[in-house]
């Protein structure tokens, strides 16, 4: 299976972090962002990537050369933006007769479960399915309302008043379908604003199974850096308590 892994963000919020690193560079606890989506991406069955890089690509493309892969990985490098869905379109050939694939933000922090979105996506024909979370500033992203069985019914991007804190995680398994929806006809082309709106009523929803949280601002950083030691602490004592019980 292939996957998308944008990380062409200039990740202007984390200056002055990131007039030295990429955004997908940044460490958590000393491990690089990109590190641990690779892993995820390893660890769910995904044998192939891409990646967009913009500012700093000199610095992914050495990371990417003194780290041992299990997964084939392809670097793109955008001299302009072009946008989330316009890096997925400008590439379409990447997953050619692939009939789903995953595109992933690489500016979160996650362990979300990319199988279970993937085994919920196989249980409709709809052109995308989008990994929702909870979040606890809607008004800075993308809301969304759902029906019953998941479908879609409104998607609103950073909306002044919002339907409620049912967010977009930036992770989506896609069909071919989805490319007839993004416009071809415009520099910079985005999946909230160009993309979504006009697939409403053919969209799912599927709210992810674990943890999320964009790091893209020196609080988020700090925050997902605690978030994320407790998680691994968390793991590694499991097997101990799970002994002490036995």
């Amino acid at each position: 299976m292939k996957a998308f892994l944008l990380a062409g963000g200039l990740g202007e919020r984390l200056r002055p972090v990131t007039d030295r690193l990429p955004k997908c560079l940044v460490p958590i606890n000393g491990v690089p962002l990109l590190a641990i989506w690779l892993d995820l991406c390893t660890g769910s069955g995904i044998d192939s990537v891409l990646i967009n890089v913009s500012r700093h690509g000199d610095a992914v493309e050495e990371f990417l050369r003194t780290v041992d892969l299990s997964i084939d990985v392809r670097l793109v490098r955008e001299p302009a933006p072009v946008g989330n869905a316009g890096t997925v379109l400008a590439n379409r050939d990447f997953v050619r007769g692939e009939d789903n694939f995953f595109v992933l933000y690489a500016d979160n922090l996650t362990d979300a479960s990319l199988p279970a979105l993937l085994a919920f996506h196989q249980t409709h024909a709809g052109p995308l399915s989008m990994g929702l979370f909870r979040t606890a500033t809607p008004s800075s992203g993308g809301i969304v309302e759902v029906a019953p069985d998941g479908r879609l019914l409104r998607f609103e991007e950073k909306s002044a008043q919002p339907v409620g804190n049912l967010a977009n995680a930036g992770i989506y398994v896609c069909r071919q379908a989805v490319f007839a929806a993004i416009p071809a006809d415009q520099p910079i082309v985005d999946f909230g604003h160009d993309v979504f709106p006009g697939l409403i009523g053919q969209l799912y929803g599927h709210l992810i199974d674990g943890y999320l949280l964009d790091i893209g601002t020196p609080r988020g950083l700090a925050g997902g850096c605690r978030d994320w030691a407790a998680r691994l602490a968390a793991t590694q004592r499991l097997p101990a308590l799970q002994g002490e019980s036995s």
